[in-house]
């Protein structure tokens, strides 16, 4: 089961497998390089950019950029884990200068990264197989880091980029991409959209007694970042127990007397489910088991991992529909759906929701599925496409020069 987020780290961005409502747009092949403009504004004079990912033109290769931004380094296959052993650290120019230009080739999977007042840890495994940093190891060299990233796919006939805040959210990061047809921009997160998240968080959980204040991340009397549910619980830990378990019960019984319509956006055209027995059943398709509140938040376990394409399709509209709560409201997913009525319930992701409520005009992936829209509606996952593109830009530290706390 593919999202166009995993897509990205996968493989080239080609007709989406779950038609989410992205078309492949048909073009002259696109330069062998881009320039993207990393601009500064964090408030720190001490920035590193790092671009990682898959050489298209050089068969899939793990590369990385050195430290001059333009130059490809394939790192060997070890025997073992290993540091890598190049400088990639791109250093950025001090905050509110001009921007530092880096040149990209076609690169599948890419991440922008960047890290505040100190270099990042990476190191390959043998394959070669990158390791990078994570934020649900607590034993990783980067876990006290200020660091973020933004991810794009840069093929022969396109350019993708999103903003992501699936795994977490730290730095505020903006995009914005110059193209021979016209500009497209998502600004992001203010300078100080980490503490808003974070206080939003504590109050919510002060609201409802349950575990989000636990997704904040301090280090030195200062918060670093705040996990998406699905990150927190990754190493096992024991938070939400039971969270969705009331709405999940009242949803498998609305559909137990009513049926339940999905439009796939895809050749396999609009399905028509409902519980029987227990499961959610599409006849001739597939069927759906009752998920667990991690299966909800991760989007990829239980259920979600079930059957042949068809059925993964329809994972991903349950799985945006879950984390939104729209289930009891709209039988229609995902054609039926109203931006104002996502994350309404009682019980639902806040962390998504309070991060579409601090983003700039809402926009940003919260969650795996964020992409699945209503066919015209409105696309809240933050990315910029386009299959002329002549300029990445990829700005630091809010729009505005808004800045970043603690840096």
């Amino acid at each position: 089961m593919i999202s166009r987020r995993t897509l990205l780290r996968a493989s080239v961005l080609s007709v989406p497998v779950l038609g989410v409502g992205v078309e492949r747009v048909v073009s002259a092949a696109t330069p062998a390089t881009l320039p993207v403009d990393v601009v500064n504004n964090s408030g720190s004079n001490t920035v590193y950019a790092y671009v990682t990912g898959q050489a298209i033109d050089n068969g899939n290769a793990l590369m990385l950029l050195e430290a001059d931004g333009r130059t490809p380094y394939y790192p060997p296959s070890p025997s073992s884990q290993t540091p890598v052993a190049v400088d990639c650290a791109i250093p950025l120019n001090a905050s509110g200068n001009s921007p530092r230009t880096i040149t990209i080739p076609h690169i599948a999977g890419g991440r922008i990264w960047f890290s505040i007042g100190s270099t990042l840890a990476f190191s390959v495994n043998p394959g070669p197989a990158l390791v990078e940093p994570s934020v649900s190891n607590p034993s990783d060299p980067n876990i006290n880091v200020l660091w973020d990233f933004c991810e794009f796919t840069y093929d022969a006939s396109q350019l993708y980029a999103n903003i992501s805040f699936v795994d977490f959210v730290a730095l505020p990061i903006g995009l914005t991409l110059a193209t021979s047809s016209g500009t497209q921009t998502i600004a992001g997160l203010l300078g100080d959209g980490l503490n808003t998240i974070c206080s939003a968080l504590t109050a919510q959980a002060a609201s409802d007694g349950s575990d989000w204040g636990k997704l904040i991340v301090t280090s030195n009397g200062r918060n670093i970042r705040a996990l998406s549910p699905n990150q927190a619980m990754a190493g096992g830990t024991p938070l939400f127990s039971g969270y969705f378990d009331n709405y999940i019960d009242q949803v498998w019984s609305k559909y137990a007397s009513s049926q339940l319509t999905i439009d796939t956006q895809y050749t396999w055209g609009t399905v028509t489910g409902q519980v029987v027995n227990g499961l959610l059943t599409f006849n001739g398709v597939g069927t759906f088991a009752k998920p667990a509140t991690k299966d909800v938040f991760s989007c990829s376990s239980g259920p979600f991992t079930t059957g042949n394409d068809e059925m993964g399709n329809i994972s991903a509209r349950l799985a945006a529909a879950f984390n939104r709560t729209t289930l009891l409201i709209d039988s229609n997913q995902p054609d039926g759906e109203h931006v104002s009525d996502y994350y309404t319930a009682a019980q639902t992701n806040h962390y998504a929701r309070i991060v579409h409520a601090t983003a700039t005009n809402g926009l940003g992936y919260a969650f795996p599925y964020d992409d699945v829209h209503p066919t015209g509606g409105t696309d809240l996952s933050g990315s910029v496409q386009s299959a002329d593109p002549t300029r990445l830009t990829v700005t630091l530290g809010g729009p505005g020069g808004s800045g970043t706390p603690g840096a």
